[in-house]
C-alpha cells in the first residue's frame, strides 16, 4: 500500500478541485449565454448515458467487485427501466431504491 503525507493528499485534492473548476468554467464562464452549436448539443445529450455505465460497471465487474445476485438483479432491472422509460433519472432511482430496499429487507 502506498502511503501519502497529508500535504500530498491536499495537493491532489486542490489540483482536482482546480481541474473540475476549469472544466465547468469552460462551459459556464467562457460560453456564457451564447448558443452552442447544434452538433455539440446533440453530443451532450449522450453524456448521462455514457457516465452511468462508467460508474456502475466497476461495482459489478471490477477486480474487487462483489458479484452477488442482488447487485446483478438490480443492475438488470435498472437497464430494463432505462430502456423502457428512456429516462436515466428513473433508471438510477429505480436501481438505487431496489438495491437499498432489497438489501435492507434481505439483510
Amino acid at each position: 500500500m502506498i502511503e501519502a503525507s497529508t500535504t500530498e493528499i491536499w495537493i491532489v485534492i486542490l489540483g482536482m478541485a482546480a481541474g473540475t473548476f476549469l472544466i465547468r468554467f469552460s462551459f459556464l464562464g467562457l460560453v456564457g449565454d451564447r448558443p452552442l452549436p447544434a452538433w455539440l448539443l446533440r453530443l451532450l445529450r449522450y453524456t448521462p448515458v455514457a457516465v452511468l455505465p462508467a460508474v456502475v460497471a466497476p461495482m459489478l465487474l471490477g477486480a474487487k467487485a462483489e458479484t452477488d445476485p442482488l447487485r446483478l438483479f438490480c443492475a438488470a432491472v435498472t437497464i430494463i427501466v432505462g430502456v423502457w422509460t428512456k429516462n436515466v433519472l428513473w433508471a438510477i432511482l429505480t436501481g438505487l431504491g431496489l438495491f437499498f430496499g432489497l438489501g435492507a429487507f434481505l439483510g
